[in-house]
């Protein structure tokens, strides 16, 4: 494994509180650690001696200059270097999709982990990117696009002009920073498709299977999107039957979402939030 780096990060507080622990938020491909900002503070409306991390993934955000192995293990790698570098202990990690995948890699580089909650994201591998079509698109996308762009706006009515949304092509926006001909791309997409091909190829069933199994180590809380096709018919019934025979050390929840599941729900995501990251739960 190549060497692990210092992420950029932004650690959210309760004004007044000292932290006693944090809850580490984990973005998916293509985002920043500002996606789950709203949930991170609305967790720590019920845990105000607790922090929350919010991070940018290696090759994500301000991150871009975090050398090393592109892959869910190098990643989690930089998540363990930044929870050293902020000093508390962790309570809880949270990722969606390719940030979930990195949280569970966690479970044997963390041994006073309490919790991992993953939003929509399967613990097996994918090769053929099931689930997943629509971020393999917009990648091939990116790559194909030529910039600078005179405007974000131009840069969003060309991806809109590809088929993609109005709300995708703003959000992907975000990336665009003005460089001396205009806005350009700040993302290295080449290094976010390594990181998407080991995503797809890298399979962390015995994790869960062995949390199942020894009831030991972090409480495993997987989040699932009924709308999405991440998880296949036979991982739901995996998961849950992983569920029944771990006397709570996995879990399993169901939304009506699809992969979007914290933007597509949100209201049921806090909840589960809550419910399933309280101390002692």
């Amino acid at each position: 494994m190549g060497e692990a780096v210092l992420l950029h990060h932004e650690l959210l507080t309760t004004p007044g509180v000292a932290a006693a622990r944090v809850v580490v938020f984990l973005h998916g491909i293509l985002g920043t650690g500002a996606n789950l900002r709203s949930h991170a503070r609305r967790l720590l409306s019920s845990l105000p001696d607790t922090a929350a991390l919010l991070l940018d993934l290696r090759a994500h955000g301000q991150s871009q200059g975090a050398e090393g192995e592109d892959t869910v293990a190098g990643a989690a790698a930089d998540v363990v270097e930044t929870l050293a570098h902020v000093g508390l202990p962790p309570h809880a990690v949270v990722g969606h999709s390719f940030g979930g995948k990195v949280a569970l890699a966690l479970t044997p580089l963390l041994p006073e982990l309490g919790h991992v909650l993953t939003l929509d994201s399967a613990p097996g591998a994918r090769p053929d990117a099931r689930g997943s079509e629509a971020t393999v698109r917009v990648l091939r996308l990116l790559e194909a696009l030529r910039g600078p762009w005179s405007s974000r706006e131009d840069f969003v009515r060309e991806v809109v002009a590809h088929g993609e949304s109005t709300m995708l092509a703003s959000w992907l926006g975000m990336n665009l920073v003005r460089g001396e001909a205009g806005f350009v791309f700040t993302l290295t997409l080449s290094r976010i498709g390594a990181l998407l091909d080991d995503y797809f190829h890298v399979d962390l069933w015995p994790v869960v299977e062995r949390a199942a199994a020894s009831r030991r180590g972090p409480r495993l809380h997987l989040v699932i999107g009924t709308r999405s096709q991440v998880y296949e018919h036979a991982d739901r019934v995996r998961a849950q039957q992983l569920e029944s025979e771990s006397a709570g050390f996995v879990t399993v929840d169901l939304l009506d979402a699809g992969h979007w599941v914290h933007v597509e729900a949100p209201q049921g995501v806090a909840e589960v939030l809550q419910r399933r990251l309280q101390p002692g739960a």
